[in-house]
């Protein structure tokens, strides 16, 4: 009998699916800048389709701000956005440009190179990984209440919270991508560094968010990041 129960719960653990290792993408993007489009497109391929086995690639797209004096003033364009791109071009020793990719706080892409991108979302897939898990998501007022909590760092690391639309869409009416509809998947509309996570330690509280200029349906990314910018884990909630 003891052998039959082994073969059982051999047989139930073969059955149950692989956990998918959340991979952080986050695009630099203009809706002034008529290479972007295709960058964007993109994106939402990765976030609808997850073409990366054992991955689950959470996407932001991220609006700099540096394009809206040629022509275009992007709606969803941010300084924060900007600052925190040129954060990445420091560490990475490289300048700041639109489309780009940057996959886990760690390598940057052209936004719409997918043969680049796809074996990298796959690489950074294989890293190990810090457990991330949102427990709980509310609207109170003009705030998103979240409960989350983390597993243990190997380093001193920053918990972020983004908080995104899930869909968007622009009539641009002049700049490069004049005349043109230009959809975009995951828009931050706000971004906060909620905690800190000490080495060796974990991390579980209640905090509450700004929502910006959120409304309707979108999604909470919550992720650990190490100084320099490198992601150790992620995770993604719907928000009601």
């Amino acid at each position: 009998m003891k052998s039959l129960w082994l073969v059982i719960l051999t047989a139930v653990q073969a059955a149950e699916p692989t956990p998918h290792v959340a991979v952080l993408a986050e695009l630099f993007t203009s809706e002034g800048c008529s290479s972007c489009p295709p960058a964007d497109a993109l994106l939402m391929k990765l976030d609808r389709m997850q073409p990366v086995p054992g991955a689950q690639i959470i996407v932001l797209s991220e609006h700099v701000d540096y394009w809206n004096q040629l022509g275009w003033s992007d709606p969803f364009s941010s300084a924060q956005f900007s600052q925190r791109q040129a954060m990445y071009a420091h560490a990475f020793v490289d300048d700041s440009y639109t489309p780009q990719l940057v996959i886990d706080g760690r390598a940057a892409f052209i936004g719409s190179h997918e043969r680049e991108i796809l074996p990298a979302l796959a690489k950074a897939a294989s890293r190990p990984k810090i457990s991330v898990k949102i427990a709980a998501v509310k609207r109170e007022g003009n705030d998103a209440v979240i409960s989350l909590a983390t597993g243990e760092s190997a380093r001193k690391a920053e918990v972020w919270v983004a908080i995104a639309d899930d869909r968007d869409q622009s009539n641009v009416r002049r700049g490069e991508n004049s005349g043109r509809t230009l959809t975009h998947v995951a828009v931050v509309r706000s971004l906060a560094k909620v905690g800190t996570v000490a080495k060796a330690a974990s991390l579980e509280k209640e905090v509450r968010v700004p929502l910006g200029a959120q409304s309707g349906p979108g999604r909470i990314v919550v992720f650990v990041a190490e100084s320099g910018g490198p992601v150790v884990g992620a995770a993604l909630r719907e928000l009601p």
